[in-house]
């Protein structure tokens, strides 16, 4: 399954779950929502992932952690606030190029609309 397809069922599954609960809650919500729903269509899920940060000769096993991955393919950041600001975008992008990762999803369910809220991000490794 391709970054693609793994965000098409991502986004599918946050739509579900901001159609049944809504705007206004905290992302620890929101991100155990996903995460269940996630698992329920069969990915592998790994939640708060705590991935090294190395820079120069020092190395910090827990430098950063990443909200969610599915199928060590597509990184998630959840967030629950008013609007989104640059550095999330920025940060978002960070990680992926920190993890080796090419393809990111930033979803702000704090929206009316959720398809207002998700934004793809991606590493041009």
């Amino acid at each position: 399954m391709t970054e693609n397809d793994i965000s098409t069922q991502i986004i599918g599954a946050a739509i579900e779950i901001h159609k049944a609960v809504g705007p206004g809650i905290f992302e620890s919500a929101y991100e155990s929502a996903l995460v269940y729903e996630l698992t329920e269509l069969g990915f592998d899920v790994q939640q708060q992932v705590a991935l090294p940060f190395i820079y120069k000769s020092i190395r910090q096993e827990k430098g950063y952690r990443v909200d969610i991955i599915v199928n060590n393919k597509v990184l998630i950041e959840v967030k629950s606030i008013e609007r989104l600001a640059p550095i999330h975008y920025t940060q978002t992008l960070t990680y992926l190029r920190l993890s080796g990762l090419k393809l990111g999803l930033l979803i702000n369910f704090n929206e009316k609309y959720l398809k207002d809220g998700v934004h793809r991000i991606v590493n041009n490794l």
